[in-house]
């Protein structure tokens, strides 16, 4: 017998997924906007807007679904925690269209050295990934293997940081790529590319939560 609650849980879950598709494609075209200078700035804002609206859709279902039903164990653990993952979906599309907004600003980065920030994109956006199969599957391993990938993440922050701020040793360079603009921009992407990885990470604390009880698993 199919209950009532369960009609709403299906139309949670077909947001949260809407979600999760429409965060993974905003993150990969602002990346492929940076790399290539080939993609839709607008685009990108405009799916920002939409994970922003589907994220307070998924707050007020959720809040009705608690409200009417009154759900308990394992249902109540997926309704909280959708609000949490929805939230993380919604950062996703807003650090994209973060990223997309420094080409506008900067003007023109094409002749900067892009590897720093095209080695980090590849790590995040393989966590996004990571996240988004680990809500599909149920996988409560999940987020120790996000964890494990977020240190790689932070050792790469962490290293530009250490080059940025360390003169060159390069005679008539005032800083270590030559160009600020070059600096500035690889600096707010990292950073921009760090709490994506953060969020991914987030998500497979609630993956956790759902299936076992438990909150906030660290290594």
């Amino acid at each position: 017998m199919v209950r009532l609650m369960d009609y709403g849980l299906g139309s949670l879950s077909n947001l949260i997924m809407k979600m999760a598709e429409l965060s993974v494609r905003s993150v990969e075209t602002a990346i492929e906007l940076y790399e290539k200078g080939a993609g839709d700035k607008n685009q990108v804002f405009e799916w920002s807007e939409q994970l922003r609206v589907l994220q307070d859709e998924v707050t007020d279902l959720a809040v009705e679904l608690i409200a009417r039903y009154q759900p308990v164990a394992t249902d109540l653990r997926f309704i909280r925690s959708c609000i949490e993952i929805s939230y993380g979906f919604s950062r996703f599309g807003r650090y994209a269209y973060d990223i997309a907004d420094v080409m506008g600003v900067m003007v023109s980065i094409s002749h900067c050295d892009k590897s720093a920030v095209l080695e980090m994109a590849q790590t995040a956006t393989k966590m996004i990934h990571e996240s988004v199969q680990a809500l599909k599957s149920r996988d409560k391993e999940a987020a120790q293997k996000l964890y494990q990938m977020d240190d790689t993440v932070d050792a790469l922050y962490r290293k530009y940081l250490r080059e940025a701020i360390t003169p060159s040793t390069k005679k008539g360079s005032n800083d270590m790529i030559g160009d600020p603009r070059c600096y500035v921009s690889t600096l707010l992407i990292l950073r921009y590319l760090e709490r994506i990885a953060d969020h991914a990470c987030y998500i497979g604390d609630s993956v956790n939560y759902i299936v076992t009880g438990l909150s906030n698993p660290r290594r």
